[in-house]
């Protein structure tokens, strides 16, 4: 029924000739496979829910670009969208029509923005929001969680220390500790820590940022009453709330988390789930904080591919999709079923593993059926998910290469599909379980 292996060869010899040209082989450091251990596989095509490698390799993909093809690989609407445009150009740093078309669309739907502005992926939407938070309150600090991945904005880059409420510590080479120092971290789901932080430093906090749903180092869901409080206590002290919903943004609902929860940021940032996959990403807010933002107002940011027209294309291509009825009750459903059947597995046979999801995210977590919000409660042994990553490689199921990384649904998997993916994941639980 499994494959035992598959040829690797194209791969191998690309990941050997790309070492001589990037850092590692690779432009962003998780694909090196450094988590799993192995190559990586170098992927030739995707479509649907399929990707297939330079060695001919077909895989169930639950990966989608880390999350922004909510519609699948080479969706028609998208693909068409994108082929009509480009026969006008791809880029002319200069306003266009799909800018108006794309922004109206988002701004109709999503109550609690009235301007946004488009830049080129999640990190930059991350930057420009930190920067104006900071130019609107006149104050320079930030707070952040432990858990919570923004990015690599140098701010944004730090450690938590020991204690309830700590000023970061850089957690990367190349960024000055300076910078860091401008970060207070605190840990996620203590209304303690927060409220404690906020009654030393309020007159110098410009902003939170936070994943409404942490979903970069593992699937850390929190306390509704958490994110509640936080909202409430932002308010009380006159902080900007940052909610980063770069990866949970039209992928949980329309509105994203803040529409899930009923709860109101004060900017939001989206990642390229806006541009179909393609580079680009935003930061929105009412009206009287985007006037701080040039030219109207004295906070700098510019972009000469902001607002590509094709990035604009297929973003107003995909999102038409996921505005219709019940789109979102029709995919978390299916994700529902799909986790379901490798629960119920576990549960029978007592293995430590539950499939946590919310929406159509998914993710890994071999921690029995403990609850975790965290993540110092995460089990940092990940040899389980790393053969069990090899034998779904070996067997057509493609996820992210670490046990921190979540996984994603999309519309093009099908209810049949999903099932035979499950069938693979059940079998790689047995081989590990049996080999524990």
């Amino acid at each position: 029924m499994f494959q035992e292996g598959i040829k690797r060869t194209n791969s191998n010899e690309l990941y050997e000739e790309s070492k001589n040209y990037f850092p590692g082989g690779v432009n962003s450091p998780v694909r090196a496979f450094k988590s799993v251990g192995g190559t990586p596989l170098f992927i030739k095509k995707g479509d649907g829910p399929y990707i297939w490698d330079e060695d001919g390799n077909k895989f169930i993909d639950f990966c989608c670009s880390w999350g922004p093809l909510i519609l699948g690989h080479n969706d028609t609407n998208v693909f068409n969208s994108i082929v009509e445009t480009l026969q006008n150009g791809a880029s002319f740093g200069a306003p266009t029509r799909k800018e108006n078309e794309l922004a109206s669309f988002i701004l109709e739907r999503i109550p609690f923005i009235d301007k946004l502005r488009f830049v080129s992926s999640g990190t930059e939407a991350v930057m420009s929001a930190i920067r104006l938070a900071r130019g609107y309150t006149g104050k320079n600090k930030i707070v952040k969680f432990d858990g919570c991945y923004h990015g690599h904005v140098d701010a944004l880059l730090v450690n938590a220390g020991s204690g309830l409420v700590t000023f970061g510590t850089s957690s990367s080479a190349g960024v000055p500790d300076s910078f860091a120092k401008e970060t207070l971290v605190l840990p996620l789901n203590d209304i303690h820590a927060l409220r404690s932080c906020f009654e030393n430093y309020s007159h110098d906090i410009s902003c939170v940022i936070i994943e409404p749903i942490p979903a970069n180092n593992g699937l850390l869901l929190q306390d509704k009453s958490f994110l509640t409080e936080l909202r409430a206590l932002c308010s009380e002290f006159k902080i900007l709330l940052i909610f980063d919903e770069v990866i949970s943004g039209f992928r949980v609902a329309f509105g994203g988390a803040a529409e899930l929860y009923g709860i109101t940021p004060d900017i939001v940032t989206y990642g390229k789930i806006i541009g179909g996959g393609l580079p680009v990403g935003a930061y929105g807010a009412k009206k009287e904080i985007m006037q701080f933002v040039s030219p109207d107002g004295p906070v700098y940011q510019a972009g000469t591919l902001s607002g590509n027209p094709v990035a604009m294309a297929a973003g107003l291509a995909q999102l038409k999709r996921c505005a219709e009825d019940n789109f979102y009750q029709e995919l978390e459903s299916k994700t529902r079923s799909f986790t379901s059947k490798i629960n119920s597995f576990c549960l029978e046979n007592d293995v430590p593993l539950e499939l946590i999801s919310i929406g159509s995210i998914f993710w890994f977590s071999f921690n029995g059926k403990k609850r975790i919000t965290v993540s110092n409660q995460i089990n940092p042994d990940m040899s389980s998910f790393n053969k069990m990553h090899h034998f779904l490689l070996n067997n057509g199921i493609y996820l992210g290469p670490s046990g921190y990384e979540v996984g994603f649904v999309s519309d093009k998997h099908s209810e049949l599909i999903l099932n035979t993916a499950a069938e693979k994941i059940i079998a790689g639980i047995r081989v590990f379980s049996e080999h524990k």
